[in-house]
């Protein structure tokens, strides 16, 4: 990995295009999410960094101007408990389990769809009136290619990301006459630590390296053999909140190099 696959930051074409706006970011501390907050920060927004990492969610939030919430998004008190005064609410957070159906821990799928489905829908059900108060509103749920096509032994995340796609077109349709919009983001593999984890383990266990792992095990449906960068997906994410996209509701961008083109 270099240092330009972990560390760059999607420029906007004008840092101040989100000033006085405010952001919440979940899953903040680290992969998808922390290249978001950083984006959006760039761009002017203030961000309040949310992740179950404090120290790392502090750390990133001391560093981009932001505010930092330690919250277990799988607690409903704590989702309750985040400022509900954003402008620009990104839906990230998640977890991933791997097993078949009859073998899949019922309280493991529970925990996903709590953190996955009801608390965006939490954070939206505090967020979407002051959006709605102030006529402008920019919902982001950051969902799968797994939240468009299925794959097996990923009941839980496969059905959450699923719900999240179907939340998320719902608030399209209610909050279009307040001037907010909401879509997902559909990425397919991204370049993430839970990812890389995945990849050792599988080039391990199946006695091949790590490129073959990614192209041959990973990519196998995508056209395009290469992982997506977190500061790609942010990059999407920040164009959704900018201008020239009002009209863009209800959405499923999917950056999956082709792998839905199938």
């Amino acid at each position: 990995m270099t240092p330009s696959q972990t560390s760059r930051t999607p420029q906007h074409d004008d840092p101040s295009a989100l000033a006085g706006r405010t952001a919440l970011v979940t899953g903040a501390a680290s992969g998808i999410g922390r290249a978001c907050a950083q984006a959006l920060a760039a761009a002017g927004a203030h961000v309040h960094v949310v992740d179950k990492a404090g120290d790392a969610a502090e750390s990133l939030a001391e560093r981009i101007g932001g505010t930092a919430w330690v919250a277990d998004l799988s607690v409903a008190e704590a989702v309750d408990g985040l400022p509900a005064d954003a402008d620009i609410v990104v839906n990230n957070a998640g977890l991933q389990h791997v097993a078949p159906v009859h073998e899949f821990p019922p309280d493991r799928f529970a925990l996903i769809h709590r953190v996955m489905v009801e608390a965006p829908f939490r954070i939206l059900r505090r967020t979407l009136p002051g959006m709605y108060e102030r006529g402008w509103g920019r919902v982001v749920n950051i969902s799968s290619v797994h939240g468009l096509r299925a794959s097996p032994y990923k009941s839980a995340y496969v059905s959450a990301k699923h719900a999240l796609e179907g939340l998320s077109k719902v608030v399209a349709l209610e909050a279009a006459p307040h001037g907010v919009t909401s879509n997902c983001v559909s990425p397919g593999y991204v370049r993430t630590p839970l990812v890389e984890g995945q990849i050792a383990d599988q080039a391990r266990s199946h006695g091949i390296s790590e490129q073959e792992v990614v192209g041959r095990v990973l990519l196998e449906r995508s056209a395009l053999k290469s992982l997506i960068e977190p500061a790609d997906v942010a990059g999407a994410v920040l164009w959704l909140c900018g201008p020239g996209t009002a009209h863009i509701t209800g959405s499923s961008l999917t950056m999956d190099g082709g792998w839905t083109a199938n």
